[in-house]
């Protein structure tokens, strides 16, 4: 359990970067029919003729209290930095099945809303960024799609990492593709990289599991959504991570980079010092200057 020091301290990066008021975007597009199946595009906000693309997946442990408006903030600040920036909602987890364990309080705690859906939220992420390259034409004339970087915070980190290797997925998946996806790289901030690890360790409460539907069907889809066993991918990937981050801790972080080596396969690994886990899409934290740093490394 952490100390009250440290409690205190993560809950009030939490605060800080959930105080900032949403921005609303330049144009918003659909990539389907379902109301969070939608894009928000940002122009950049400097001259630049061509600016790269930067592809935003949000987090919020696949579930659906937590949509894109909480990275809003985030997605400006990128903009601000001079990148194209696209904000990708998709479907997440709804109403809670799973009994709420017993605290010991009259009646328990109420549960918390199922992590994710299968397949729909693998499926709208798939969609969005099949059809993200005739939006972005459209909507983000000064996007240079030829250097498009995907992030992703926390879940969004996790599906940044899996929409990455769609072309090692097992043959027959329905997402998979023919050959690696055009991307300059990836860079996954505070990822739920590695499933396995993560259920040990009881992240977001069960969440990968949720995700995946349950202890009966984890193993059977796991290969089809674990980024750690979907490895080499051939596509440049850098994890930013908080050493003091008590939400997804820096163990899953460090099993997907230790996965990929044993791949044959070299991944960044930033670690930040006293950083936990929201100041890396806080723009008031200079995390958050580290990460466009990191994105800007693989796209300029």
């Amino acid at each position: 359990m952490p100390d009250d020091a440290a409690a205190a301290r993560a809950a009030a990066e939490e605060e800080s970067a959930f105080a900032h008021p949403p921005v609303d975007p330049d144009a918003t597009a659909a990539y389907g029919d379902h109301p969070d199946q939608v894009i928000d595009f940002y122009v950049p906000r400097t001259d630049t003729p061509l600016a790269p693309l930067v592809v935003v997946l949000h987090g919020g442990a696949w579930r659906a209290p937590y949509d894109r408006r909480h990275v809003t903030p985030f997605a400006d600040f990128l903009a601000r930095r001079g990148f194209a920036v696209a904000n990708v909602e998709y479907r997440r987890g709804g109403e809670p099945q799973i009994p709420a364990q017993n605290t010991g309080s009259e009646g328990g705690a109420a549960p918390a809303p199922l992590a994710g859906r299968w397949p729909e939220t693998f499926d709208d992420v798939a969609a969005a960024l099949d059809a993200l390259p005739a939006l972005a034409r459209e909507l983000l004339p000064r996007a240079d799609r030829r250097r498009t970087v995907l992030t992703g915070h926390s879940a969004g980190g996790h599906l940044a990492l899996w929409a990455a290797a769609r072309h090692v997925l097992p043959a027959g998946a329905p997402w998979r593709l023919d050959g690696p996806a055009p991307l300059r790289g990836v860079v996954a901030l505070a990822p739920i990289a590695d499933l396995a690890v993560a259920e040990k360790l009881d992240v977001c409460g069960n969440a990968s599991l949720q995700l995946l539907g349950g202890h009966d069907r984890f193993a059977e889809r796991q290969p089809y959504a674990d980024p750690a066993l979907l490895l080499p991918t051939g596509i440049a990937t850098t994890l930013v991570q908080g050493r003091a981050d008590l939400d997804v801790p820096q163990a899953v972080a460090e099993a997907y980079a230790d996965a990929a080596a044993k791949a044959g396969e070299v991944v960044g690994l930033t670690l930040l010092e006293d950083v936990g886990h929201f100041p890396l899409i806080d723009p008031a934290a200079d995390a958050c200057a580290v990460v466009a740093e990191e994105i800007a490394q693989l796209a300029w």
